[in-house]
């Protein structure tokens, strides 16, 4: 047959050539496994001598090479890798000497192909370069064994937990690391490997437990970022862009966005109003993150799914106006309502939270809840102790105590709470409502009314109409006596979410509306002669350790009442009183949108928890005593040629300080000379100059934690002074003490603020 252009085609070959052809495809098999083995061998090798990770130098040699046996068991596998193809070589290359017969007619195929001899040479030479490989690398891995145990020797003595008093932690820091550090993947993210190394770079670098190590590159490890310029901040009108900052999706979310809305004019002219009053103010832009915690899906989101059926919306209300307040006022806005958004914007790193955030923190201030608080806690590690006492609002409705606040006194006092023990300032937590000067008083809005609204209200007022404020029916539960008493001086509306069926938890006298929408409740409400909460009139817990809940009007609200209905001599007192009354439309300024843009500004600008104010330390040299005798000889004041206090606001100028008579709280005692207890100035009262000047006869003078300090015991004429400053507390009171009171002026319609404030 013909001969074609392939040799191994056997479909047209002469049956003399398909052995030639058989032996050459076995040739090339060999070839392939050997070649293949080869460099998979190769690489296993080079794989190993460069073992490098990121941050090494092109000249290091990493202890997995150094240390054992593999890459001499390469080599060795390399050469019997090599030797076992030289073997079939040979005995391939003996099978074509003894197919003569068939030679001629393979010489075509076999001229294809080197010879047997040459190709055995050369896998030969390979095999001789791969010993002599070995032997060299043999050598320089003894060599470097040698060299490693010194380099490790002297590593070893840099990586040592140093003894060093200004960092007392970092042994036993370095031994915790040592059994835990899997327990989270953070310290592996950060470059912790399990060696000493490791441990004390991050603990030197990361965390602050450890000094940093000498031969570390410090530029890098311990710059800090240089701060932004500072930011004028600007009044905004135009809310749109918050409304998208707001975001969608949830119920709670859009309740609060058309409360926003609606109230678009009103913050607006509030912002001009506010602006011709401040002038030419500096305001620092502030950038803000706000996290409502409790409207997150890892807290439950209870609030969402009730806002149609009859769920509390205070809360939301509260929060949809501090947004706008912070918005209007210019800052940068960051606002987040789900634990992921939270950890983006923190810079949390990944794994469990015990582990600080990968970056300064890039917000002035936070504000959040509770349970964002709690949430910040678990993700932010150790950068939550460093951040909490300084940059961190609570939003809180009803206000935390001192004595409630510090974990110790408290659990020593058997005090309990729901929310957990936080050694905040008090002043951080920020209220709805004023209930003490302890706390800062965040408040909310209500919409204004112009003179021909006020007009059209008083005209359609109904004098004997009453409606209780609550929504859900298992708030009724329990309040027969109540409603009873106030249905009979009054017809009472109600506006109580139910489905198909009404409630039974709500009396049949009562005019039940159902749910109704905003515009229509503020109607009802305008027509009524009172409005009674029932979820909120009775006492709350610890109201009277407080120093008592005002009872029937206040000075600062002339119709609002607040009364304990269990006492039902008590609540129809009340109910006559307000029968015999004439209310007309009011609304205090702290509750209009410019008297809440007011407040948070002179919040923003000027409350530092950063650097605590207050007189020297104790081992430092008495500064002049800047405490006068008032002319009547009854209190202290500033004394005039006195310099106020570097960083201390409200300015200490406006200090007044009485001593209380004997079981009478300081925010009573201060109210009895017209003016509020401002507990940010017991730190200048807290020594034994301020009793003698108002010449209390202190027979001694210890330094305790009691939340009633300082103060004078009568009968035993000693003197007590604060021991912890996160327990000066305006409320309180004791029969056995004096209470020492620290007293400011306030503004007109602004009681949170001095005259002097902004």
């Amino acid at each position: 047959g013909t001969i074609h252009p392939s040799p191994c085609w056997v479909g047209v070959l002469p049956t003399g050539l398909f052995p030639t052809c058989l032996l050459a495809l076995c040739r090339l098999f060999v070839l392939g496994i050997g070649f293949f083995s080869l460099c998979f061998l190769m690489t296993s090798l080079g794989g190993q001598l460069s073992a490098r990770r990121p941050g090494d130098s092109p000249f290091t040699i990493r202890t997995e090479v150094l240390g054992g046996p593999e890459s001499r068991g390469v080599l060795r596998k390399m050469s019997e890798v090599l030797e076992l193809m030289a073997k079939r070589m040979d005995a391939l290359a003996r099978l074509e000497n003894g197919s003569e017969p068939h030679r001629a007619a393979g010489r075509l195929a076999a001229d294809r192909f080197p010879p047997g001899a040459g190709l055995m040479e050369r896998i030969q030479a390979i095999a001789q370069n791969v010993s002599d490989i070995a032997t060299k690398v043999d050598q320089i891995l003894r060599h470097s064994l040698v060299l490693h145990s010194k380099v490790s020797e002297g590593r070893r003595d840099q990586c040592e937990a140093p003894s060093d008093p200004k960092f007392p932690d970092c042994s036993g820091k370095v031994e915790w690391m040592r059994a835990r550090w899997t327990s989270d993947p953070c310290y592996a993210f950060f470059g912790v490997d399990g060696t000493e190394c490791s441990f004390l770079i991050y603990l030197s670098e990361v965390e602050w437990f450890c000094p940093p190590l000498p031969w570390r590159n410090q530029t890098t490890a311990q710059m800090a970022p240089k701060p932004l310029p500072k930011v004028q901040a600007v009044f905004r009108s135009n809310l749109s862009h918050l409304l998208e900052l707001m975001g969608s999706g949830k119920e709670s979310l859009i309740f609060m966005k058309k409360r926003t809305k609606r109230l678009t004019a009103q913050w607006a002219l509030a912002a001009q109003r506010l602006a011709r009053k401040l002038g030419s103010v500096w305001r620092d832009q502030k950038q803000i993150l706000v996290h409502i915690g409790f409207l997150t899906e890892e807290s439950g989101d209870v609030f969402s799914p009730r806002v149609l059926k009859g769920g509390p919306l205070g809360e939301m209300v509260q929060w949809a106006d501090i947004l706008a307040t912070l918005y209007v006022l210019g800052h940068g806005l960051r606002i987040t309502v789900s634990l992921k958004e939270l950890q983006s914007n923190l810079g949390v790193p990944p794994g469990r939270g015990n582990c600080p955030l990968t970056m300064p923190l890039p917000f002035d201030l936070i504000y959040t809840d509770y349970h964002g608080l709690q949430q910040m806690k678990q993700h932010m590690g150790l950068s939550f102790k460093k951040y909490r006492r300084c940059r961190i609002r609570v939003i809180d409705t009803f206000g935390t105590e001192p004595a409630y606040n510090h974990e110790e006194y408290a659990t020593l006092h058997g005090y309990r709470t729901n929310w957990g023990y936080w050694n905040l300032n008090p002043k951080q937590f920020m209220t709805m409502f004023p209930h003490t000067p302890d706390n800062s008083f965040m408040g909310f809005v209500s919409e204004e009314l112009n003179e021909t609204e006020k007009q059209l209200i008083k005209g359609s007022k109904a004098s004997n109409m009453a409606v209780v404020y609550g929504k859900e029916a298992s708030i009724w539960k329990g309040k027969e006596k109540f409603l009873g008493i106030l249905n009979k001086y009054m017809e009472i509306h109600g506006t109580v979410y139910y489905e198909s069926q009404r409630p039974p938890e709500v009396p049949a006298f009562v005019k039940n509306h159902g749910l109704l929408p905003q515009p229509e409740f503020q109607q009802l409400l305008r027509k009524a002669k009172v409005s009674p909460a029932p979820s909120l009139s009775s006492p709350q817990p610890g109201a009277r350790r407080r120093g008592g809940r005002p009872t029937c009007p206040t000075p600062r609200h002339p119709h609002v009442w607040t009364v304990d209905y269990n006492n039902s001599e008590e609540f129809e007192a009340a109910i006559k009183a307000i029968m015999r009354t004439q209310v007309d439309p009011y609304l205090p300024y702290e509750y209009t949108c410019e008297g809440m843009l007011q407040r948070i500004h002179a919040y923003i600008q000027h409350q530092d928890f950063c650097a605590a104010s207050g007189p020297a330390p104790a081992a430092a040299p008495a500064p002049p005593s800047p405490f006068v005798l008032a002319p009547n000889a009854t209190h202290l004041e500033w004394a005039q040629n006195a310099s106020s206090a570097p960083g201390a606001w409200p300015p200490t100028h406006s200090l007044r300080a009485w001593l209380a008579a004997a079981g009478r709280a300081c925010t009573d005692a201060c109210l009895d000379h017209g003016l509020i207890c401002e507990p940010s100035f017991f730190p200048f009262l807290n020594s034994q100059d301020a009793f003698q000047k108002l010449q209390v006869p202190c027979d001694s003078t210890e330094s305790e934690m009691n939340h009633l300090y300082p103060a004078f015991a009568q009968p035993g004429r000693e003197c007590f002074l604060q021991k912890e400053p996160l327990l000066f507390s305006c409320a309180g009171s004791s029969t056995k003490y004096h209470r020492l009171c620290p007293c400011r002026d306030f503004r007109k319609g602004q009681v949170a603020l001095c005259r002097d404030c902004l």
